[in-house]
């Protein structure tokens, strides 16, 4: 049976999520709601490479499923875009091996977090940027206390006390900080992250650039395997899933 991977983009903002819940309107379920249309009725089970939480947008969420149906590959984006609701976009499809899945298969990942700096933020930004109440942050505290993050670390105070996983051991390769006009963009790749990780880190840093946080104590919250430690987690709606890895 064909397995088809998709590359997807969402607008989070009026989502439960991406996983399926109980209640709730989520991307997972529109998905597959599309996808049981395509296939006459039949359920259709989505694979993503993680989930979202609630108002977290997607610009390259990675998705697979398998299929009986012989649809070309170039058609597959025009099928389900049909199908879905405005708010989240097929942009591409291949047909990949058995082998592959979209959650296991992933090496590594990419995420954006977006603060707006003005005073006054646009209304059409008000869903997928986190507002700066005035802030204007020292960028160069931030990137101070983003090079004691990187590289492989126990992660324990920057995940949510709310998971299940035990190993907390994480590499993140790179943080960077961008400045595009009135917005401030932290781009974060690594090998994988925990719940909450990449807010966590943003609401951290965060309180360097105001000056709540030395950076220098950031070894210290890394050390001391405590989510107290750390900062807050900062709002849903600046953070995009921007990339998965799979592969070198």
């Amino acid at each position: 049976m064909p397995r088809i991977k998709l590359i997807i983009a969402y607008d989070g903002s009026g989502f439960e999520g991406y996983q399926i819940q109980p209640k709730g309107r989520t991307v997972q379920g529109e998905l597959e709601q599309a996808l049981s249309v395509i296939h006459k009725g039949e359920a259709v089970r989505v694979h993503a490479s993680g989930r979202t939480d609630a108002g977290v947008h997607a610009s390259g969420q990675v998705v697979h499923f398998d299929t009986p149906l012989g649809i070309p590959d170039g058609r597959w984006a025009m099928a389900l875009n049909t199908r879905l609701p405005g708010a989240i976009r097929v942009l591409s499809a291949e047909t990949v091996p058995d082998s592959f899945h979209a959650r296991f298969s992933a090496t590594g990942k990419t995420y954006r977090y977006i603060w707006h700096l003005s005073d006054v933020i646009s209304p059409f930004r008000r869903y997928f940027t986190t507002p700066s109440l005035g802030v204007k942050p020292d960028v160069s505290r931030m990137e101070e206390g983003a090079r004691h993050l990187v590289g492989t670390h126990d992660f324990t105070s920057f995940c949510s006390a709310k998971t299940d996983v035990e190993d907390k051991v994480r590499t993140v390769e790179s943080i960077r900080f961008e400045r595009h006009g009135e917005e401030l963009h932290m781009v974060i790749s690594g090998s994988g992250f925990l719940y909450n990780m990449v807010r966590i880190i943003a609401g951290t840093l965060w309180m360097c650039g105001k000056g709540e946080l030395d950076p220098g104590d950031l070894p210290g919250i890394l050390a001391a395997k405590d989510r107290s430690r750390a900062g807050k987690t900062a709002q849903a709606q600046g953070l995009y899933l921007e990339n998965v890895r799979y592969g070198q």
